[in-house]
């Protein structure tokens, strides 16, 4: 059975899955970074990332019917983008009768350009990379061991509370509840304080059979080797193609 934490993985052989966990996320900080430094008003650029996008999917076999489902995680943004042009100030401009921010236009597009691409570049390192790496991967770039330490724990629980969340509604829809009614929201908020505060009681039992095991508050063994130069060079690649993007849109602006 597939779990949560597993979903967005593509299990693969390409030149991009088997580049390094922390060199991947190196890519994708840089590259995230170098789409939201691009100018608004340019097109072009945003052009250029997802045809860029377009490679490395088409490189790592990860297929677009996969990708544009969990695109839609960016819809409440645009939503908010959607309403940007009607109530941002002067200068304004006429379109189909409709007079719309000029301003608000360009801030509309920005959002969903810049995050679209975002949740692109994010989707594309998710479906690369296996869940497994990522904490080797963050120890190796030095991020603190507390914070690496915090990951593990959540990516092994976030399938247990998933589930334990699973069968707290298939308990409620069990005794005539329907969690999708208006005036069953009271009853989700309950269910979401008691998900909570289990979740609490089960991290402290947790720690507490850690703690009489041995663990020190800090895991270091990962069991992986640093990325080579080689593969520093090759895995960063698109994340350098992105900066010179970047750089030439701020000069051609």
């Amino acid at each position: 059975m597939t779990t949560v934490s597993h979903r967005l993985y593509l299990p693969g052989s390409s030149p991009v899955h088997r580049v390094p966990a922390e060199v991947k996320i190196v890519c994708a900080v840089v590259a995230v970074f170098a789409v939201v430094a691009t100018p608004r008003e340019l097109f072009w650029p945003f052009a250029v990332y997802a045809a860029g996008l377009f490679a490395l999917w088409r490189s790592a076999g990860i297929p677009l019917r996969w990708i544009a489902p969990r695109l839609l995680i960016e819809l409440p943004f645009v939503v908010l983008a959607v309403l940007l042009p009607f109530a941002a100030g002067e200068p304004r401009t006429t379109f189909l009768g409709i007079s719309l921010s000029t301003t608000g236009l360009y801030a509309a597009w920005g959002i969903i350009a810049k995050g679209t691409v975002g949740v692109a570049i994010s989707l594309t390192l998710a479906a690369t990379t296996n869940i497994r790496e990522l904490p080797g991967g963050l120890s190796r770039l030095r991020v603190p061991a507390m914070v690496v330490t915090i990951v593990v724990l959540m990516l092994r629980y976030v399938d247990v509370i998933a589930d334990e969340a699973a069968r707290m509604r298939l308990a409620r829809i069990s005794r005539g509840d329907d969690p999708r009614t208006i005036r069953q929201i009271g009853a989700t908020a309950r269910g979401v304080g008691s998900l909570f505060l289990r979740s609490y009681e089960r991290g402290e039992r947790v720690h507490l059979a850690m703690l009489s095991r041995g663990f020190t508050g800090v895991i270091t063994e990962f069991g992986a080797e640093p990325a080579t130069r080689r593969q520093w060079s090759f895995g960063v690649t698109p994340a350098v193609a992105a900066i010179c993007v970047c750089a030439c849109a701020w000069v051609l602006r």
